[in-house]
């Protein structure tokens, strides 16, 4: 799907702010309610904008501690990712995973409330995982950048 001029406005001003009433989206960008509400329907339909969502403070719901985890796996054969895969479908802790070429396999994203959490998370959910063979922990410091949003 090709995305115009006024397709990519809708998008940079949902990215902002989700919330946004098609009046307001359309005030923004001089175009009247019925053509906004089209192109957003029809950009929710192609899955251009595949859903909405409430972006939380972990700090206010006491998740402050973030961590990326390199992991190695065994064996990089398809049951081996496909088994990793479905696990840590299964870890809520887990925010993000990605399996990334390189000298290790996956990246994930951790959250947890402190130290003691993500060190029982570490021992009895995720060190169980069947194929690992190393997992590098990095806690985070400072978090310099986190968007949502994508470039348009």
């Amino acid at each position: 799907m090709e995305l115009d001029k006024i397709d990519r406005a809708i998008l940079t001003l949902l990215q902002t702010n989700a919330h946004l009433t098609i009046q307001e989206i359309g005030q923004q960008i001089s175009l009247s309610k019925t053509p906004v509400h089209e192109r957003i329907k029809r950009l929710e339909r192609e899955g251009v904008i595949a859903r909405y969502v409430t972006v939380l403070d972990k700090r206010k719901i006491g998740n402050p501690l973030a961590v990326f985890c390199q992991i190695t796996l065994d064996k990089q054969t398809a049951d081996n990712f496909a088994g990793f895969d479905r696990a840590v479908l299964d870890l809520p802790e887990v925010l993000s995973c990605h399996l990334v070429s390189g000298t290790f396999d996956y990246l994930i994203h951790v959250i947890v409330p402190d130290m003691d959490a993500y060190n029982q998370f570490y021992r009895e959910r995720l060190s169980v995982i069947s194929g690992i063979v190393h997992i590098s922990s990095f806690f985070v410091m400072a978090e310099v950048k986190n968007t949502t949003a994508v470039p348009i």
